[in-house]
C-alpha cells in the first residue's frame, strides 16, 4: 500500500475545504422553508406557508429544512416522497387546527425527523394521531419528540416502515397506534404517561402482521377509558399474527406490560417488566402459538398467563423467565385469580423458569377442565403458598410435572385442584397415583 505523506500545504487546503463546506448556504443541502415565508417564532398560524414549502420539497425530492424556532400550524398534508428535517429539541411545531398536525394518505417514502411535535392538548378525533399516516410505504419517523397529543401521538394505518428513537410524553390516548400494518418496526422509543396505551399493534381481522416492537422504554401507562384489559397495557397485540416483542423495558402499567390477544405465533422475549397492576405478560383468547422466554418480571398481580383454551388459546412454550413478587391484588379481584407466577392450559411446555414470592401459586397447570398436554419441567419455585397446582377437575387432560425444585411452600409443593378447591395432599409425598392422567416424579422439595 502506498501512503501519501501529509505536509503543511495539504493540511491547509483540507482546512480551507472544510471551512468552505460549512459556509455553503443551507439551501445547498435542502429547501429552506424561509424561502416560502415560513418564519420561526411568528405568533400567527403558518400552515399555508408551510404547506407550500412541503409541496415544493415533495416535487423536487429535496429535504425541507426547518431551522430552530416555534412554528404554529395544523392539518399539514404530506405528499409522496417528502422529507421534513428539523434540529432535535429546537424545531417545534405546535398544533393550531385540524384533526392532525401532519397527515398523509397513500404518500410513500415519507420522512419526519428531528422535530418537536406539540399537540397543545387539543382534543383529536377518536383514533386520530398528531402524526396520522394511511396506506403509506417506506415511512420513517425518527428522533422526534411528541408532547401533549390530545389523542394518539402517532397513528399508522395500512403502512410499512419504521418508528424509531422518538420520545413520546403525555399522549391522551395511545403513544403509537398501528392498525392493519405490514411489518412495521417500532424500536428504541421512550414513551411515558400515555392515557390508555403505549404501543398497540392491531389488525381488524386475524391475519399476518409481522411487526417488531423492540428496545423501547415504556413507563406509566394508564387506562383512563376504563375497561377490563383493552386499555392500560404498555404493549398490546390484537389479532396480529407473527409479531415479535423483545427487549423492552416496561414499568408501571394499569394492566399488563405486554398483552397478546388472539395473536398467533407471538414471541415475547427478553423484556424487563416491573410494577404492573394486573398480569404482567399475557397470551390470551383464540391464539395458536406463543413463545414467552427470558423475561424478567418483578411485582405484578400475576406473572405470566397463557390462557383461554376454552376460546381456542393453545400451543406455547414458557421458558427461562424470572418471575418474582407476585400478588399485588387489585380491588375486586377474586383471591384465586391473583398471586399466580405462571399459569398455562393447553399444549404448553413450562421449562427452566425461576419463580419466587408468589402469594398464591408458583405454577398453575390448568383451570377446571381446561388442561391438555402440558409439561412442567426443570423449574425452581420458592416461597409460594402452593408450589405447583394441577387441575384434576372432570374432563381435565394430562400433565407431566417432573424435575422441579420447590422450596418454602406453606400449603404444599404440588397439589391437585378442582377449580379453586384443593382436593389432595402434597403429591410429591403420596396420592399421585389417584390421578393416572398426571405424572409427578423426580421433584425436589424443601
Amino acid at each position: 500500500m502506498c501512503v501519501m505523506p501529509i505536509d503543511r500545504r495539504s493540511l491547509l487546503i483540507g482546512s480551507l475545504s472544510g471551512a468552505a463546506a460549512l459556509s455553503v448556504p443551507l439551501s445547498a443541502y435542502g429547501i429552506d422553508a424561509a424561502q416560502f415565508g415560513v418564519r420561526p417564532g411568528a405568533p400567527d398560524d403558518q400552515s399555508r406557508a408551510l404547506q407550500r414549502a412541503i409541496d415544493q420539497a415533495a416535487r423536487t425530492r429535496a429535504p425541507l429544512i426547518l431551522v430552530p424556532g416555534v412554528y404554529r400550524a395544523g392539518d399539514l398534508k404530506l405528499p409522496d416522497g417528502v422529507q421534513i428535517l428539523g434540529v432535535r429539541g429546537a424545531t417545534r411545531l405546535v398544533l393550531t387546527r385540524g384533526p392532525s398536525l401532519l397527515s398523509s394518505e397513500t404518500g410513500d417514502h415519507l420522512t419526519v425527523s428531528g422535530l418537536v411535535l406539540d399537540g397543545d392538548g387539543k382534543p383529536l378525533p377518536q383514533t386520530r394521531g398528531l402524526v396520522h399516516l394511511v396506506a403509506s410505504k417506506s415511512v420513517r419517523i425518527s428522533e422526534c419528540e411528541f408532547t401533549r397529543a390530545g389523542g394518539n401521538a402517532i397513528t399508522l394505518e395500512r403502512c410499512e416502515g419504521q418508528v424509531t428513537a422518538n420520545s413520546i410524553t403525555g399522549a391522551a390516548d395511545n403513544a403509537i397506534l398501528c392498525n392493519d400494518n405490514f411489518g412495521v418496526v417500532v424500536s428504541s422509543n421512550i414513551i411515558r404517561d400515555s392515557g390508555n396505551g403505549g404501543i398497540r399493534v392491531w389488525q381488524s381481522v386475524k391475519r399476518h402482521d409481522g411487526s417488531v416492537v423492540a428496545d423501547n422504554t415504556i413507563e406509566d401507562t394508564e387506562a383512563r377509558a376504563g375497561g377490563t384489559g383493552e386499555n392500560g397495557n404498555a404493549i398490546n397485540v390484537f389479532r396480529a399474527a407473527n409479531v415479535i416483542v423483545r427487549n423492552n423495558i416496561i414499568r408501571r402499567a394499569a394492566f399488563s406490560a405486554i398483552r397478546g390477544n388472539a395473536a398467533a405465533n407471538i414471541q415475547i422475549i427478553g423484556n424487563n417488566c416491573a410494577l404492573l397492576r394486573e398480569t404482567a405478560l399475557y397470551s390470551e383468547f383464540d391464539f395458536e402459538g406463543a413463545v414467552v422466554a427470558n423475561n424478567v418480571i418483578d411485582t405484578a398481580e400475576n406473572g405470566i398467563s397463557v390462557t383461554n383454551f376454552n376460546n381456542g388459546g393453545r400451543l406455547a412454550t414458557v421458558h427461562g423467565n424470572l418471575v418474582r413478587n407476585i400478588g399485588v391484588q387489585r380491588p375486586g379481584t377474586a383471591p384465586e385469580d391473583a398471586g399466580i407466577g405462571i399459569g398455562i392450559e393447553a399444549e404448553t411446555a413450562v421449562t427452566g423458569n425461576v419463580i419466587e414470592n408468589s402469594a398464591h401459586i408458583g405454577i398453575r397447570a390448568g383451570w377446571g377442565p381446561y388442561l391438555r398436554n402440558v409439561t412442567v419441567n426443570g423449574n425452581v419455585v420458592r416461597n409460594s403458598a402452593i408450589g405447583i397446582a394441577v387441575s384434576v377437575a372432570p374432563k381435565a387432560g394430562d400433565a407431566v410435572i417432573s424435575g422441579n425444585v420447590i422450596a418454602g411452600t406453606q400449603t404444599g409443593a404440588i397439589v391437585a385442584m378442582e377449580w379453586a378447591k384443593i382436593v389432595s395432599g402434597d403429591l410429591t409425598r403420596d396420592g399421585a397415583t389417584r390421578y393416572p392422567q398426571i405424572a409427578v416424579d423426580n421433584n425436589q422439595t424443601r
